[in-house]
């Protein structure tokens, strides 16, 4: 694994542990007013990392493990990082990026980890600052 690619890693579980603390919170105001067990365990974690890495990007380029890490995310053309672009990069992440993981691991990273199959997908690249 390059050092990038461990670094995105290391920046992941940061930004999931964040994640799951505020997740934890908001589950617990939602207890109260939603009985469905089915939007606590899928739908709620899934809206707060989206939320919290959504507005993280799209204000600085850079989620706190990002920025723990040193890294940053940089859209290919060098132009400012959209919303949309954002949210291709999140939901390619979170769905079909898994399976091209598991059809070709060898293939999954390509220049040195700074660019993955959502990155290509949505026009982004990681770079170390």
């Amino acid at each position: 694994m390059n050092s990038i690619s461990k670094k995105r890693t290391k920046a992941f579980l940061i930004d999931i542990a964040i994640s799951s603390a505020v997740t934890a919170g908001v589950e617990y105001i939602l207890r109260k007013k939603v009985k469905n067990e089915a939007i606590h365990a899928i739908v709620t974690p899934t809206v707060v990392m989206w939320s919290l890495e959504l507005a993280q990007l799209r204000k600085k380029g850079q989620t706190v493990g990002y920025k723990k890490m040193g890294l940053v995310l940089e859209n290919e053309n060098g132009t400012r990082l959209t919303s949309t672009q954002i949210i291709k990069r999140m939901a390619y992440r979170d769905s079909i990026s898994t399976f091209d993981y598991l059809k070709n691991p060898k293939a999954f990273e390509q220049q040195n980890g700074q660019l993955l199959p959502h990155d290509s997908f949505s026009g982004t690249v990681v770079k170390e600052v």
